[in-house]
């Protein structure tokens, strides 16, 4: 991490050269991104007159990001994010490179077409959380997030000229010089990716399964109540306000009367909006809280709806798509700050993964829904029910409101190490854990809430069946106790601890009144494979391998 601990607006993270050299370069690989999309999508049309075929090319590019963003978040958080993301720009280069190939052959087919937009797609998914993860380790933690900004500004820059520029391109040169521009325009990318000299700190213990990754991260989100809420805070946001970008060619047709030129007006201004907006993230989490500053944009977003569905003039039609352009990336950057902030190291890319995916899905299911209801209604009926919707997305915030501190996520030391006199393998298991705790009974309510906190935080960590116990014959004596699969997994359990998670733990032994003897008991449940039924049976400890502790 590089530069200094006070924040220095919204242009200071690109005075770390790291951060400012793959941003740069991801100007070049948004704008290869967008110039596929347009060449992909005319190229459709010259190849098959099927309107579902053109529609399919967009799913095509999007699908990976609902399928393949998750996985890719647990392979980031398992390696080193820098050769991951190096790993998934490659790809998408070298499939855009086999397209041009294939398009200057003449072999496109439909198929062929939707089939490598998907594969490009796919390593835009595998880079991406890897990028996003490493963007901590890229600046300072008073520039996050105004670097998150900058991040989203990047985007839509490309997004406001990238469409029109690729468009012209295809005009003059045809969509196959799209796709061979669309390969160059990722190296950029992935040289920045390689000049930058990551210090990579590998685990002490051996990756996770990719199935218990993904379940890993699933589990630390539910359990971490500000990436929880700031999941549901984004999902309900993206389903309220879709109708914007969903049916901008409908409002540029049925409520102005214009033509595509009005279409890509709209879209201009949203991309102007969001640009500005960005410039400003790092000065209103400076001045308000998140949760008061969502509550603004979601009202601000939801009155701009209301006048988009009732305006018949471009000019205040395109201030409005200005509005919602701002109030939409500003909405999705603090949130994103706050995920970035409330996830530890071992989760972040998966923790941003899950963000997007809530993201996608949300535009997505809107999409489709506000489309339904203005078939069914009208087009400014649908943008004025969007409009109130979004607006009433506000009192979620007496609901799910986002917290305001952030937990202390750096990593915590082990002071101990658990006492082993058995033959363990990572795979031993189940392993279960008991924890005493002598408590005077005028406290008990007080630790009862404490140990509230210590549920969520065993959960998240990797604990399951998570219970605690009162003894009725002595009311001082509780007891905490949860499982791990294997004792591999309660070591990572132990490994994961952080500044914040010790906290808790602290809270929890200062009601402890009882400071002798050992508190801690580990066991071995069903230890079928650790007893030698006969005399003659091979002794398990000469046959299987010790793992005692990292």
């Amino acid at each position: 991490m590089e530069g200094n601990e006070e924040p220095g607006g919204a242009f200071a993270p690109l005075r770390e050269p790291t951060f400012r050299r793959i941003w740069i370069a991801s100007l070049f690989s948004n704008f290869g991104q967008l110039f596929l999309g347009v060449g992909a999508a005319w190229e459709m049309t010259q190849l098959s007159n099927s309107p579902s075929m053109v529609a399919l090319v967009q799913s095509a590019m999007m699908l990976p990001l609902v399928l393949v963003t998750l996985p890719a978040g647990a392979i980031a958080d398992m390696f080193d994010r820098r050769r991951i993301a190096m790993a998934g720009l490659t790809f998408s280069a070298i499939c855009a490179a086999a397209l041009a190939a294939i398009a200057f052959l003449g072999l496109v087919t439909p198929w062929v077409l939707l089939g490598f937009c998907v594969l490009i797609g796919a390593g835009v998914a595998l880079y991406s959380p890897s990028w996003q993860a490493s963007i901590p380790e890229q600046v300072s933690r008073a520039n996050l997030p105004a670097a998150v900004a900058l991040g989203t500004i990047s985007y839509n820059i490309a997004r406001s000229f990238g469409p029109a520029l690729g468009g012209l391109i295809v005009v003059i040169y045809g969509a196959k010089a799209v796709f061979g521009m669309t390969s160059l325009l990722y190296l950029p990318l992935l040289f920045a990716f390689f000049l930058w000299r990551r210090r990579h700190a590998p685990s002490r213990l051996p990756p996770e399964r990719m199935d218990r990754a993904i379940v890993g991260g699933v589990r630390y989100a539910l359990h971490a109540p500000a990436i929880r809420t700031a999941l549901v805070r984004v999902l309900v946001f993206g389903l309220s306000t879709a109708t914007a970008s969903a049916l901008a060619p409908l409002i540029a047709r049925d409520l102005l009367h214009g033509d595509a030129s009005t279409f890509g007006i709209l879209l201009g201004a949203q991309g102007v909006g969001a640009v500005i907006g960005a410039l400003f993230v790092s000065r209103i989490r400076e001045a308000i809280s998140t949760e008061l500053a969502v509550r603004i944009f979601a009202v601000g977003t939801g009155v701009a709806l209301v006048t988009i569905g009732m305006s018949r003039d471009l000019v205040v039609s395109c201030a409005a798509f200005l509005v919602v352009g701002a109030c939409n990336i500003l909405t999705i950057a603090m949130l994103n700050v706050t995920v970035q902030l409330s996830a530890p190291r071992w989760v972040t890319a998966r923790a941003l993964s899950l963000f997007s995916s809530a993201i996608t899905a949300g535009i997505a299911l809107g999409a489709w829904a506000w489309g339904e209801i203005a078939s069914g209604r009208s087009v400014a009926f649908a943008l004025v029910a969007s409009g109130i919707a979004v607006g009433a997305t506000a009192l979620l915030g007496f609901i799910f409101p986002i917290a305001a501190d952030q937990t202390d996520t750096a990593e915590a030391p082990l002071l101990h190490e658990p006492a082993v006199g058995m033959a363990l393998t990572l795979r031993s298991g189940p392993i279960v854990i008991e924890v005493d705790y002598d408590v005077d009974p005028n406290r008990a309510r007080d630790f009862y809430a404490v140990m509230m906190k210590m549920q969520s935080m065993r959960k998240r960590n990797g604990g399951f069946e998570w219970s605690l116990a009162r003894d009725i014959a002595d009311p001082a004596l509780w007891t905490e106790r949860y499982h791990c699969p294997t004792w591999g997994d309660y070591l990572r359990l132990r490994d994961r601890f952080t500044q914040g998670d010790s906290d808790i733990q602290a809270q929890a032994d200062s009601f402890n009144r009882s400071h002798q003897g050992n508190r801690v008991r580990r066991r071995l449940e069903r230890p079928f494979g650790s007893v030698r039924w006969k005399a003659e049976s091979l002794d398990p400890r000469q046959d299987t391998v010790s793992w005692i502790a990292p």
